[in-house]
C-alpha cells in the first residue's frame, strides 16, 4: 500500500519533496489511512503535514466525537491541527442548497482559507476508487456532461480558491484495500452512521444500485467504470484543448462544432465563478445576444463571437405571496414584483383580435370579476389553448427549455376559484379563450419595470 501510494504521488506529480501539506481528515477509514500513509512517507519525502478537520454539526454528539477523535490522532502523530465548525443545515436553508452541497461549500472554504493563512498550496483529500464509481452513477443519474462523468481528477484547483490545489493520492485504491491495510496496521477509524441512511442518494447508489449491478449484470463493475472514467477524462481534456485553439482561429461561433460550442460556454461560465445547467447553456448557445437569467440578480449574454458576459442588475421585487385584483370596468393597473400589468375590460363580441407583443386576450365573463396573481409553485397544472387536458407546469417548462432560474419569476394569473388562465410567456388557457359567444373581453398587457 505504501509503495502504491508513493508511486501515485511520483507518477502523478501530486506532491513535491519538502512540501507543506494540509491533510483533510474526517476520522473515517479513508482519511485515517491517508493520514497514516502520508505520515509514514513524510520522512522519505521530507514532507511537513498539518491536519485539518471540519465539524459539520449534523450528527450532534457523534460529530463532536469525530472532532475529538481526529484531535487525538493528530496529537499521537505529533502533528499540528486546525479545526473549524459551522451550522450546515442553516447554511443549506439560507443558500437554498442540499445539505450535501452546503457541507461541501463550507468545508472547501475552510480548507482553502486555512491553506492561505498557513501559506500552503496543496491539500490532500482521501477520495478513493469506490468514491469515483459512486460519483459516476450520481452524475449519470443527474444528466451530467462528459466532463462531469469523467469524475474526480488526481489533481485540480480548489472550488473555493483556484490558487490552492487538491490532490487525491488514493484514487485508484478500493475501500476494501484501505480497510485491509488499516486492520494490518492497527489504524483505528470512526464509522459515520449517516452512511447507513438511504435518505441520501449517494447511500442508495452505494448500498442498493451498485450491489445489484455487480450481482446481476457486471461482477467487474468497479474496474469497468474506473476504466471508462479514465477514457472520458482523456477525451474531455482533448475537447477542452481543441476548444481553446478553435476559439483563437474561428471568427464565427456558429461555425464551430456543437461540442466545441458547448465546452466553450461551460468553460467561460465556470471562469466567471458561476454554474449553469444544461438548459441555460443551450439557451446561450442558440441565441446570440439573448439575456439569459442565471439567478434573480445575474444574467448572462453571448455575443456573435461566442464570448459570454455577466450582466448584473438589481434584485427584482420577487413577491412570494399573492396579489388579488378587482377587474373594474375600463382599465386596471397593477404592479406585481418587477412586472407592471394592465387589465382592460371592454364590450366586444367574437373571437377576432389584432395580435400585439406582450398582449393577451380572454373571455372576461369566463374569468370573472376578480383574479389572483402569483408565481409558479410546485404542483401547478395548466391547460394551454389547443390542449384537451391539463399538464404540470414544471413539465411544460422543461419541454420548452425554460431555464430553472426563470421559472419562479414567471407571473401566473388565475381566477378566484384557483383556475390558471395565463402563464407569462406561454399560451393562454383553453377554457378562457375568445369564442364566437364572447360578449366582453379582457385584454392583458404586461412589461418588466
Amino acid at each position: 500500500m505504501l509503495e502504491q501510494i508513493a508511486k501515485n504521488i511520483r507518477a502523478r506529480k501530486l506532491v513535491r519533496d519538502g512540501e507543506h501539506l494540509l491533510v483533510a481528515v474526517s476520522g473515517g477509514l479513508d482519511s485515517m489511512v491517508l493520514l497514516h500513509v502520508l505520515h509514514s512517507l513524510a520522512s522519505e519525502h521530507i514532507l511537513k503535514l498539518t491536519v485539518v478537520h471540519f465539524n459539520h454539526r449534523l450528527r450532534g454528539r457523534e460529530s463532536d466525537g469525530d472532532e475529538k477523535f481526529v484531535r487525538q490522532a493528530a496529537k499521537q502523530l505529533r502533528l499540528p491541527i486546525v479545526v473549524d465548525a459551522a451550522d450546515v443545515k442553516a447554511h443549506a436553508t439560507d443558500s437554498k442548497q442540499s445539505i450535501e452541497m452546503a457541507a461541501r461549500e463550507l468545508r472547501h472554504a475552510f480548507f482553502a482559507r486555512t491553506a492561505k493563512i498557513l501559506k500552503i498550496r496543496t491539500i490532500a483529500l482521501a477520495h478513493q476508487a469506490d468514491d469515483q464509481v459512486e460519483l459516476f452513477f450520481l452524475r449519470l443519474l443527474r444528466g451530467a456532461s462528459v466532463d462531469g462523468l469523467a469524475g474526480m481528477r488526481w489533481r485540480n484547483a480548489s472550488p473555493a480558491d483556484r490558487s490552492v490545489q487538491l490532490v487525491r493520492p488514493l484514487l485508484n485504491l478500493s475501500r476494501m484495500e484501505l480497510e485491509a491495510f488499516a486492520r494490518e496496521r492497527s489504524i483505528h477509524w470512526r464509522e459515520d452512521t449517516s452512511n447507513l441512511s438511504t435518505d441520501f442518494l449517494r447511500n442508495r447508489v452505494r448500498r442498493e444500485l451498485l450491489p445489484l449491478l455487480q450481482k446481476r449484470y457486471q461482477p467487474g463493475l468497479r474496474k469497468s467504470i474506473l476504466r471508462l472514467t479514465e477514457l472520458l477524462r482523456a477525451e474531455s481534456d482533448v475537447v477542452a484543448d481543441v476548444t481553446r485553439e478553435a476559439l483563437k482561429k474561428v471568427s464565427s461561433f456558429e461555425k464551430l462544432p456543437v461540442a466545441v460550442q458547448r465546452r466553450s460556454l461551460q468553460q467561460q461560465v465556470l471562469a466567471l465563478g458561476v454554474n449553469a445547467d444544461f438548459e441555460t447553456t443551450e439557451s446561450l448557445r442558440l441565441n446570440t445576444g439573448k439575456v439569459v437569467e442565471l439567478n434573480p440578480t445575474t444574467r448572462l449574454q453571448r455575443d456573435e463571437k461566442g464570448r459570454v458576459q455577466v450582466v448584473t442588475k438589481s434584485a427584482p421585487q420577487f413577491t412570494a405571496g399573492e396579489c388579488g385584483v378587482e377587474l373594474e370596468a375600463g382599465v386596471t393597473k397593477v404592479k406585481f414584483g418587477d412586472r407592471a400589468l394592465t387589465f382592460r375590460v371592454a364590450r366586444q363580441r367574437g373571437r377576432k383580435f389584432a395580435p400585439r407583443a406582450n398582449n393577451e386576450y380572454f373571455d372576461a365573463d369566463r374569468i370573472g370579476p376578480k383574479i389572483v396573481l402569483r408565481h409558479w409553485q410546485a404542483g401547478d397544472r395548466f391547460q394551454p389553448i389547443g390542449s384537451k387536458s391539463s399538464r404540470k407546469l414544471q413539465d411544460m417548462f422543461v419541454d420548452l427549455k425554460v431555464p430553472k432560474s426563470e421559472r419562479h419569476m414567471r407571473v401566473i394569473a388565475m381566477t378566484a376559484e384557483g383556475k390558471i388562465f395565463w402563464v407569462e410567456g406561454l399560451r393562454i388557457g383553453e377554457k378562457f379563450k375568445l369564442t364566437d359567444e364572447t360578449t366582453r373581453r379582457l385584454v392583458l398587457r404586461w412589461r418588466t419595470r
